[in-house]
């Protein structure tokens, strides 16, 4: 085989994990790992929610033997460099996982490569680009004719992901009242548990302070509430990669964060086990305790959930490609906390020395107009209809928790919910297909 070069090119943490991850693997399974044939390279670029950890995160995936990190961009963009002067061979694929689909039509030309386009909902410059892996067959059927040979639906690669996580969720133990453990969660989302079911309910508060502030104590004062009338239900926190378990937990007391009052939540601390096998908790003032699970992907955790209580953002995208159930949150009362929007709004609101004026503007016109809409989670985005409920405003935790027993009472909601999340989305298998497509344009370089 001919030296071979595949630029990824992706950006958020949402994709260098959901989107990457799978596909560095397939590609890997088809070329061989022979560096001195085919060497895979990520660039990322720019993105309002990235951490500043997803080069370090591609960087650890034995599959990916480069990466270049977000900050130097541009300057590759423009030029075709990158920071360290990188080598290129003269036969390669670049493959999109995120971005701006203009970057590889720019970065194609500039390196003489073929290009593949990963599309989950629209596809742009079908004259320039080479190939398109679609989600679902609607998005090929929007474009011209003549552009019809470019595309091939693939399927979903969110739910590739989850397929390749590594945890294993017998490892998650959870106390029950008694104060023995249970070891193994089936993939009804139910555990056996001394004559009664144990219900797994995920709390997804977010990864930045502007989330966590609300989300936190509101996530545990549900919780409470729940718990206090349903005792086999037991709580867990996905931590973000990005968040320490002490940052965490400091927006669960009342005495660093002053909106946990506002929950009407008295309170928890952080309990880190000397065992490091052991989990962390966070321990309310009523006495639950919430498990910290910090292995991540935590797919393989959240599709055991009977039902996730989650803020606005990827982690709606994610609970949705699982097929998990979720009520999405998003309390108002502190609206200048609300400076967590993808895109132009988010930059606008963080501005230093504007973005306070420019967050209580976006938030009043969302709240007037935009909300009206009624489609805030992704999946709601993706099925133009309200599938999950979504709750936006003064939140109090009685409420939410009523909403959340009585699905937990009838689980024939529950089961209609995941239905219709599946309906959705694609199907599995689409990394395979992407690197069966990249195998296809490395061999018409060759013509």
């Amino acid at each position: 085989m001919t030296l071979v070069d595949i630029l990824i090119l992706s950006n958020g943490p949402g994709e260098v994990t959901t989107w990457v991850r799978p596909v560095v693997k397939a590609l890997r399974q088809k070329f061989g790992d022979d560096r001195n044939q085919v060497r895979i390279s990520v660039v990322l670029s720019p993105c309002s929610n990235a951490s500043g950890k997803e080069a370090a995160i591609a960087l650890s995936y034995p599959e990916v033997d480069r990466v270049q990190g977000a900050e130097h961009f541009w300057q590759f963009l423009l030029w075709g460099k990158t920071f360290e002067n990188w080598d290129w061979r003269s036969r390669g694929v670049v493959v999109f996982l995120g971005g701006d689909q203009i970057f590889p039509v720019v970065i194609g030309k500039k390196l003489g490569y073929r290009t593949v386009v990963y599309a989950e909902w629209s596809a742009r410059w079908h004259n320039w680009i080479d190939r398109f892996g679609v989600m679902k067959p609607e998005v090929a059927a929007r474009v011209p004719q003549k552009y019809a040979h470019k595309f091939t639906v693939v399927g979903d690669l969110m739910v590739e992901a989850s397929s390749h996580s590594s945890l294993v969720i017998g490892h998650l133990s959870l106390a029950n009242d008694k104060g023995q453990m249970t070891n193994d969660i089936d993939a009804s989302a139910t555990s056996r548990s001394v004559g009664q079911i144990t219900e797994l309910i995920g709390l997804l508060p977010g990864s930045k302070a502007a989330k966590l502030a609300q989300g936190v104590p509101l996530g545990l004062a549900i919780a409470e509430y729940v718990h206090a009338k349903r005792p086999q239900t037991r709580f867990v926190i996905p931590v973000a990669p990005t968040l320490n378990l002490q940052t965490l937990a400091s927006f669960a007391d009342p005495q660093k964060n002053s909106i946990a009052e506002t929950f009407s939540f008295g309170g928890a601390s952080l309990i880190v086990p000397e065992d490091a096998k052991g989990k962390a908790l966070l321990k309310t003032a009523t006495g639950l305790t919430v498990e910290l699970w910090q292995e991540n992907p935590a797919y393989h955790l959240l599709s055991q959930c009977c039902i996730c209580l989650t803020t606005v953002g990827a982690n709606t995208a994610e609970l949705g490609a699982l097929g998990v159930p979720m009520i999405v949150l998003l309390p108002t009362q502190q609206l200048d906390a609300m400076r967590s929007w993808d895109g132009l709004p988010g930059l606008l609101a963080n501005l230093p020395g504007v973005g306070t004026p420019f967050a209580n503007v976006i938030n009043w016109l969302f709240l007037r107009f935009v909300r009206r809409k009624g489609l805030l989670a992704w999946p709601n985005i993706w099925a133009q209809e309200e599938i999950v409920p979504e709750l936006m405003g003064k939140l109090e935790p009685q409420e939410i928790g009523e909403m959340v027993l009585d699905l937990l009472a009838h689980p024939e909601k529950l089961a209609d919910i995941r239905a219709k999340l599946r309906n959705i989305r694609g199907e599995s298998g689409a990394a395979q297909k992407i690197a069966q497509i990249v195998g296809e344009e490395v061999e018409k370089q060759g013509e």
